[in-house]
């Protein structure tokens, strides 16, 4: 039976990935590639030369290659997914999941290259200078063109469509986890290699070569403090926590008159650049539901809203 036009003008829409979700998407297959020829040519130079710093860090490619893939997979499952009517806001929240999984693994990298950094501090081992940092500059290289293309659009504005509310300006860069966690991924690579590069010249030129393993230490403890950033950042969006910005601005438009009073209120994060939100007001008489939404519609994240009223 068919939706009379009346009640279809009141259908809800559940697409809450982002006006940028394909593109970012994109973007982490390319690096997903770049990384993982870089991994590949890492290990089999290793085995060809017979070089245990080409296959170390070629297996420690391999980790990043996987955390992006799970930034790539959660696109993937996001977009398939996005109609499915299993999940009752729609696949938005994905990528916070997979961003909370990648920073996890991002922790978990950070404890081990501080406790290699630590017993290589008290137990030094020869380190071949010409070699490693050969392979230090290089992977600086593929993690600088892989940041460039994770962050071609963070000057861009998104343009995230809210129901009943128009658009929404956001930047997807800095609201979407999961294109976060590669970001993240790739700068704490990026910055591990340029550490590395600077230890192997001052060992190599001013016979400091205790300088790498603190060098190691500093990283880990700069990578964890990022890893904790997005554990706890993804967390918040996972555990529905109140986005209070837009709760405000909720709770400005609704009661500044005086003729509507909020008794209970709700707002979170279904997307990277949308909002749900329940709220529940006590009104004079002449404030219908219809009025509290045309109220509410300058709060262009304002994707999905519920409204229950009383009336004085």
């Amino acid at each position: 039976m068919s939706s009379s036009p009346q009640v279809s003008r009141y259908s809800h829409d559940h697409m809450f990935l982002g006006a940028t979700h394909d593109e970012n998407a994109r973007r982490t297959l390319w690096v997903v590639a770049l990384t993982f020829v870089m991994m590949v040519g890492e290990i089999a130079a290793g085995y060809i030369t017979g070089s245990m710093a080409l296959l170390a860090d070629g297996f420690h490619m391999a980790t990043h290659v996987g955390a992006l893939g799970i930034t790539a997979i959660a696109y993937g499952f996001a977009r398939r997914n996005a109609g499915n009517a299993r999940y009752s806001f729609g696949t938005g929240k994905v990528g916070d999941l997979a961003g909370f999984a990648s920073a996890m693994v991002l922790g978990l990298v950070s404890i081990v290259i501080a406790a290699e950094s630590i017993m290589r501090l008290f137990q030094p081992t020869t380190v071949a200078f010409t070699e490693a940092t050969l392979i230090a500059v290089v992977g600086l290289a593929v993690n600088i063109a892989s940041a460039l293309l994770l962050a071609g659009n963070s000057g861009h504005h998104d343009h995230g469509h809210g129901h009943g509310h128009g658009h929404g300006h956001d930047h997807g860069h800095h609201h979407d986890n999961n294109l976060r966690s590669a970001y993240v991924h790739v700068l704490a690579d990026a910055m591990t290699s340029v550490l590395a590069i600077a230890a192997l010249l001052a060992g190599r030129y001013l016979g400091w070569v205790w300088l790498d393993p603190v060098m190691g230490i500093v990283g880990a403890i700069v990578i964890a403090n990022w890893a904790y950033g997005l554990m706890r950042d993804s967390a918040a969006v996972l555990l529905d926590t109140t986005d209070e910005h837009v709760a405000a601005e909720v709770r400005e438009l609704l009661e500044s008159t005086g003729d509507v009073s909020i008794t209970d209120l709700h707002v979170w994060r279904v997307g990277p650049q949308a909002r749900a939100a329940i709220v529940s007001v006590v009104t004079s008489a002449a404030v219908t539901a219809d009025a509290i939404r045309e109220r509410l519609a300058p709060v262009h994240e304002l994707s999905h809203l519920t409204v229950e009223y009383r009336n004085a």
